[in-house]
């Protein structure tokens, strides 16, 4: 019983902040420029550039939402060579890396299940995606 409900909070841990982040995007937003309220003066979010909303994110959430589609339309392996990578180029993010890391894992048996999963591990981030595939497992 607990592993179910441990197995369920888990879903609901990586899928309603996803959920929350796609319909606050998608809301509509008033945002009143001036004194006066007039329909010249409405701004929605989806008005925004995509590059404008991305830069208001930390670093490293955009890496992370990147490389989990990246994973979704790819495989696990070039998503952990990308993450190996960025954290190369930009140092700052090796911080956050073994996080990164473990969500790519837990997205990676979502996908591809626990075994086949388990084949992309690679040494990046002291194996936190090996860490991911075998907690969600």
């Amino acid at each position: 019983m607990t592993h179910t409900a441990r197995r369920i909070g888990r879903t609901l841990a990586l899928v309603l902040p996803v959920v929350m982040v796609l319909s606050g995007t998608l809301a509509v937003t008033r945002v009143p420029w001036a004194a006066h309220n007039s329909e010249s003066q409405v701004l929605t979010a989806a008005a925004q550039p995509v590059s404008q909303r991305a830069a208001a994110r930390a670093p490293q959430d955009v890496l992370r939402d990147r490389l989990l589609l990246e994973l979704q339309q790819k495989d696990p392996g070039v998503a952990l060579t990308d993450l190996q990578r960025s954290v190369e180029g930009r140092p700052t993010l090796a911080r956050h890396c073994m996080t990164i890391a473990r969500a790519l894992g837990r997205a990676a048996v979502e996908r591809y299940g626990p075994v086949r999963a388990h084949r992309f591990s690679r040494p990046v981030c002291d194996t936190s995606f090996a860490s991911g595939v075998a907690q969600f497992s």
